[in-house]
């Protein structure tokens, strides 16, 4: 990695340290467990090391706060918020008749504010390294070369089975029995779950899709082979939602405008942060859905079914300490009362860290993933805007899909990080360029030039 930061811009340093780390390294810990230190696994170990490269190595200083008030909150919130579930939920709870699970102490909420800090690292980093109007340009090629050579072990585990990793790093990370699909595999290569490889494929996709729409002509037909090979490799991940959100994005990025397309986006990201509140209200209608999925394959709407069993549950438990959560340990989970088995399973995002860290704890960390595409739609609705790029575009509409991705699944990864922290750094960066191009116009209208003639 250290040769990579010499050789590369800071941009590509940064993007190619993430992303590598995220696909390449084991996904699991490893190391020693100690309390506070924080865990060392591909979501710490890249964005540590780019932090320590920049600190110690090139001697930079690393602003982390937003422009924005509301980032600011957001981010004390985040800081502050584990010190709070922790002083709630010092008592022992049942777990089944004969067993309990631990209150929560001091070092605990000194432990997850460590690891919290570290997650969203990337996204401190991209905010400071990725607001240049080059940097998305350079994520998008990224996500296209990455797609490219991750497909070579993705189609190889979809042949022969998903056994890379045992091969590597000497065990399976996951059940392997869903990894069975269709009469063949899915792929999981170094990932935690084949659902987090399709999404990936999804974000290759769609990074080919608008490199193929701006393209020059002369390279238009081998972009053209490049998308086309990275569908096929995203229907052989066999996942029904990242091949949907394909179908949604496609048209989006092809003829939509780029205005369009983030504002788009930030409309789906205030969908995001608002679901809660509407599945507690039960104005979503889930059974329209599910029963709308039975009509197109009754396998899959089982699963759904199933999962919103368990939010429904999950969500009525989460009720009982709304404001900070539950904490850590399972102890947002729920228990057969006489064996002590958990009769709940946690998919989705949002319902973990709501369960977890209650309202306050959502709000921070979704607060701060929604932000960046709230800013920058509100930069689309500006007077005298910059236009922007169609590589910004794709990189906001790629990001609203994770966000909506994480109702289901909890595919939070360095790379959602990373993403909103470029976001937040472009739109941080236009409204600098605005506020500075309104202030000269004003100044010229009220001290025009004096303008002299010669007769």
């Amino acid at each position: 990695m250290a040769v990579m930061w010499r050789r590369l811009s800071v941009e590509q340093a940064l993007i190619w340290s993430i992303l590598g780390g995220y696909l390449l390294l084991p996904p699991l810990p490893v190391g020693f467990n100690l309390p506070v230190v924080p865990d060392l696994n591909k979501n710490s170990i890249p964005a540590l090391t780019a932090l320590a490269i920049m600190l110690f190595s090139r001697r930079e200083k690393l602003n982390v706060l937003p422009d924005s008030l509301i980032g600011r909150g957001l981010i004390l919130i985040f800081v502050m918020s584990p010190f709070a579930t922790v002083l709630t939920n010092g008592e022992e709870l049942p777990k089944g008749a004969n067993d309990t699970i631990q209150g929560m102490r001091i070092y605990d909420s000194v432990a997850a504010v460590t690891n919290q800090m570290i997650d969203v690292l990337p996204f401190f980093l991209a905010r400071h390294y990725l607001a240049g109007p080059e940097a998305m340009r350079l994520l998008v090629a990224a996500l296209v070369l990455a797609g490219l050579g991750y497909s070579v072990p993705m189609l190889l585990e979809t042949q022969i089975a998903p056994v890379i990793n045992i091969w590597v790093y000497g065990f399976f990370q996951h059940d392997f029995f869903q990894m069975i699909r269709a009469g063949g595999y899915r792929p999981i290569v170094f990932l935690p779950h084949g659902l987090w490889v399709a999404f990936f494929a999804l974000m290759a996709a769609m990074a080919a899709l608008v490199t193929f729409r701006v393209g020059p002509a002369p390279e238009r037909p081998k972009q053209a082979l490049i998308l086309v090979y990275l569908l096929m490799v995203l229907v052989a991940c066999k996942s029904a939602g990242p091949m949907i959100f394909a179908l949604a994005l496609t048209p989006l990025i092809l003829f939509a405008p780029r205005r369009v397309q983030i504002l788009v986006a930030a409309g789906l990201a205030v969908i995001v942060m608002t679901y809660p509140l509407l599945r507690g209200a039960h104005l979503i209608p889930v059974d329209r859905i599910i029963a709308t999925a039975f009509q197109f394959s009754p396998d899959r709407a089982w699963s759904f079914q199933f999962r919103v069993m368990n939010e429904e549950r999950l969500l009525d438990w989460a009720q009982l300490k709304p404001f900070f959560g539950w904490g850590g340990y399972g102890r947002n989970l729920l228990y057969d009362p006489e064996s002590g088995i958990t009769l709940t399973i946690v998919d989705g995002a949002w319902i973990l860290v709501l369960g977890v860290y209650g309202w306050a704890g959502y709000i921070a960390q979704f607060g701060l993933l929604v932000l960046p595409l709230v800013l920058m739609g509100r930069e689309m609705l500006a007077p005298q805007r910059e236009a922007p790029s169609p590589f910004l575009a794709a990189i906001c509409l790629i990001l609203a899909a994770n966000l909506l991705d994480l109702l289901p699944n909890g595919t939070l990864v360095p790379l959602t990080w990373l993403m909103a922290g470029a976001v937040l750094g472009q739109a941080e960066r236009m409204r600098r360029m605005r506020v500075l191009q309104r202030a000269t116009d004003l100044q010229a209208t009220l001290h025009p030039r004096n303008r002299k003639t010669v007769i």
